[in-house]
């Protein structure tokens, strides 16, 4: 399934080299995320070099988080996004 921010080039900063697939919710919920969309189009340095690649900066993490469940929210409750990933992205820890 394509994800529901996948494109043709890197969602932050728009480059078109070097992409690569993010599955925005990892680990057990890996599987739930493709199934969902939630999938985004980042290049290499946006999605796994340091300090701003997705894997290493919780900021962007969280940012795609509570844009992923938000979009679920559209058609489910709260109670259901929690349920299927286990936790509220839309509160500030």
């Amino acid at each position: 399934m394509k994800g529901i921010w996948e494109g043709e080039s890197c969602f932050f900063c728009g480059s078109t080299r070097w992409l690569e697939r993010h599955h925005i919710f990892q680990g057990a919920n890996r599987g739930r995320s493709e199934m969902d969309g939630f999938v985004v189009t980042l290049c290499h340095y946006c999605h796994n070099e340091p300090p701003d690649g997705v894997h290493h900066n919780r900021g962007r993490r969280d940012e795609l988080k509570r844009m992923a469940q938000a979009r679920y929210e559209v058609e489910h409750s709260r109670d259901e996004f929690m349920s299927q990933y286990g936790r509220n992205y839309m509160e500030e820890e």
